[in-house]
């Protein structure tokens, strides 16, 4: 189906058939009619359907349904981690990620270092500072990110102008992707006039 249609339009289907979109794929059983449908941001195409039966077994009679194809985990994966958004690190279904899954995401934080400190993988990454102070600014504009991200990376001033960050997810014990892009948007931060010399791993 053209997808580029007018908005008012009933199509009937006499066979099971994909509705594709760019985000994904409507499998409509047959006796299926599209009555309306209408993009929503671009991100998902939603339908409404009369449907005398669908799939092959059960025959619900005519009535109206709402489908809605949403945004493919194949776009979600490309998108890149400071295009991403951290999420409340207290869902029930988040878990720390697996060695390996950290290993696969390290290349987009390369100034980092991957950790176990006592069982408990890490992202860890220090820089030197010009003085004191400018350490304490350098934890200022950190901070800033990590309250709009809703996650908080532990922050070490040592001797005075040696800053480390050591980011995981409390909630869980370990990595989860949060960590990964909180990392790569602190590595966006424009920090170099309170650096004393180029950042060290």
């Amino acid at each position: 189906m053209n997808m580029q249609q007018p908005r008012n339009l009933f199509t009937y289907f006499s066979r099971i058939v994909q509705l594709r979109t760019a985000e994904g794929v409507l499998r409509l059983g047959g006796g299926a009619a599209v009555t309306r449908w209408s993009p929503a941001g671009g991100a998902a195409l939603f339908a409404t359907v009369t449907a005398d039966r669908l799939g092959t077994k059960n025959d619900f009679g005519k009535r109206k349904i709402s489908l809605c194809s949403t945004r493919s985990e194949a776009t979600e994966k490309k998108k890149s981690l400071t295009d991403k958004k951290c999420v409340p690190c207290n869902l029930k279904e988040l878990r720390p990620m697996s060695e390996g899954a950290a290993h696969t995401l390290m290349p987009q934080v390369a100034e980092w270092n991957l950790v176990n400190d006592d069982g408990v993988m890490k992202l860890r990454r220090s820089w030197t500072v010009k003085t004191f102070t400018k350490g304490l600014e350098f934890f200022r504009v950190v901070a800033v990110l990590a309250e709009s991200e809703g996650h908080h990376p532990d922050l070490h001033l040592v001797g005075w102008n040696n800053v480390t960050i050591e980011i995981w997810t409390h909630a869980v014990g370990g990595l989860t992707e949060n960590d990964f892009i909180l990392a790569a948007k602190i590595d966006k931060l424009d920090v170099l006039n309170l650096l004393r010399r180029k950042p060290t791993d």
